[in-house]
């Protein structure tokens, strides 16, 4: 069965990039935290970003097709003027 692994943000119903593992999603937010919410691409969206934020999620595809399933949909990273949080099964680690 054929998935696809898309970063939405929730919180303004944006693709914010399609990968074929759970790894490269969660690879490519961990570079989104790494960069201030008041700056892009994490900046939100709305005339009023200042108070909003980002609610990442990855949002798994079942792809063969059309329109696509949706198998599973899960809340990964906020990113706000508070800070950056990680839903806990996905916190970054350093190496």
């Amino acid at each position: 069965m054929p998935v696809l692994f898309v970063i939405e943000d929730e919180a303004h119903a944006e693709q914010c990039g399609e990968h074929s593992t759970l790894e490269e999603a969660v690879a490519k937010l961990r570079q989104l935290a790494g960069i201030p919410w008041s700056e892009e691409p994490n900046v939100a969206p709305c005339t009023s970003w200042r108070t909003c934020g980002r609610r990442y999620e990855i949002v798994q595809y079942e792809t063969s097709s059309h329109p696509w399933k949706e198998l599973r949909r899960t809340p990964v990273l906020e990113i706000n003027a508070k800070g950056t949080f990680w839903q806990k099964e996905f916190e970054y680690q350093s190496d």
